[in-house]
């Protein structure tokens, strides 16, 4: 299982939300590349970005904090957020990134992510963020009427590299990682998990591992390696143990 530091970027800043409210935000770092670099020399071999402003605009906002990012560091990196054509996805990969997450387009233009899949193999991963049990887009502002298993079932087949699979009203409030939601979509489909949302302790890490074998390819963790809930030193251990 992959262990992926979060950076979430609003107005140039790496900040975290409380259950994806703008308003309710806290800044850690106001230098991107900086934030970068320390998960690399924290043992981190992967990077997931999130640029909120282009989630709410719907076109990238913070390219100039993503570029400086991939300046910064050669791991691995995967960015959401205002990406919802063909031109940003090749954009973006151009640029060095390894993987563009699809999130509100995947719901409103499900045959256009299948198409990006096929332009662009290995690199399209799919978004869904779930609010008791419905899909929301448009940075979480909307909840439609079409539940994260059904929206994660119409890409079975269609080449996306992993679903990342939010629980909106457990991100950043460290209330642990919802594990049965997760558990039991990652069962259910064939397209690796990657989960996020509301990790707070190694104990989530465990619990993961734990059911990893549904199809739990990794999970995402913010605000707790921020606050220093999370040693990486022993998150990444654990995670190589049950590996070997």
């Amino acid at each position: 299982m992959n262990l992926y530091p979060a950076i979430d970027l609003k107005d140039g800043n790496c900040v975290r939300l409380l259950r994806g409210e703008m308003d309710a935000v806290t800044v850690f770092n106001n230098d991107p590349a900086d934030q970068a670099r320390a998960f690399k020399d924290a043992g981190f071999n992967r990077l997931h970005l999130v640029d909120l402003n282009g989630a709410f605009e719907g076109k990238p906002v913070n390219a100039a904090a993503v570029e400086s990012i991939l300046a910064a560091t050669d791991v691995p990196t995967q960015l959401g957020g205002g990406i919802r054509d063909l031109q940003t996805i090749e954009m973006w990969l151009g640029k060095g990134l390894g993987r563009v997450i699809l999130g509100t387009i995947a719901l409103r233009d499900p045959e256009l992510v299948k198409e990006a899949c096929r332009v662009f193999p290995g690199h399209i991963a799919v978004g869904i963020d779930g609010r008791n049990g419905m899909v929301a887009v448009e940075g979480w502002a909307e909840t439609s009427e079409t539940t994260t298993f059904d929206l994660a079932c119409k890409f079975e087949d269609a080449g996306v590299e992993a679903i990342i699979y939010t629980d909106i009203d457990r991100d950043g409030a460290l209330q642990g990682v919802n594990v049965g939601a997760t558990r039991d979509l990652a069962a259910a489909i064939s397209i690796p998990v990657i989960a996020s949302g509301g990790v707070a302790s190694i104990d989530d890490i465990d619990n993961l591992l734990a059911v990893a074998e549904s199809g739990i390819e990794g999970v995402i963790i913010g605000r707790a390696l921020y606050d220093g809930r999370i040693d990486p030193v022993e998150a990444m251990a654990r995670v190589r143990g049950v590996d070997a």
